[in-house]
């Protein structure tokens, strides 16, 4: 089955984006380059949220220019390539489907709804050593407890710090995921 994985570069306090949605503080190196061209030789998918696919097609960085599928779920949704299904459903399908892995390409709402859904398996971070307070958080609450293993971690030039986490499911003989209550549809409705 293909791997799906959501990550992003962060603030150390978990943030994406500033409250303006400013991303000036990110640390831009050949440590990253050498990162993401390693990682994207191995995914041949992009799910995209909406307002991360805007903001990427304003600063010119959808992948269109590359073989790549994109998928950009939307409420409001326009034609192909805009999805407006059950976001979880329908990347749980995509992983069934023949291919390379699959990338999440968005803030938390599109990842909330992933997580919900156990659709997401790996979790990739650029940790940047910056407290912003408030901005775009990188995780909303998926209505559950997320158990994570360490597969990678490595300082980057910047003072940064470059994690992988692989999601533990009772598939994969790790530990079972807990609940803590909230249930998924309260993450599913606020997905919506």
């Amino acid at each position: 089955m293909r791997i799906v994985t959501y990550g992003a570069a962060c603030s150390l306090d978990g943030f994406i984006a500033d409250v303006a949605g400013g991303v000036e503080w990110l640390h831009m190196s050949r440590d990253v380059q050498a990162i993401m061209a390693e990682y994207w030789a191995t995914i041949d998918t992009l799910v995209w949220g909406r307002k991360t696919w805007d903001f990427a097609a304003s600063h010119g960085g959808t992948g269109e220019a590359t073989p790549m599928a994109n998928y950009i779920f939307s409420r409001t949704a326009r034609a192909a390539p805009f999805v407006s299904v059950d976001p979880g459903a329908f990347v749980n399908e995509l992983k069934r489907k023949p291919g390379k892995g699959i990338c999440v390409m968005s803030g938390g709402h599109l990842a909330q709804a992933l997580f919900a859904a156990d659709a997401i398996d790996e979790v990739g971070l650029n940790i940047h050593p910056v407290l912003l307070g408030a901005g775009v958080p990188l995780f909303r609450d998926p209505g559950k407890r997320i158990a994570l293993e360490m597969k990678d971690a490595k300082v980057i030039s910047g003072g940064c710090l470059y994690a992988v986490y692989r999601v533990r499911t009772s598939h994969s003989g790790t530990s079972s995921r807990a609940t803590s209550g909230r249930g998924k549809s309260r993450a599913r409705r606020r997905s919506e």
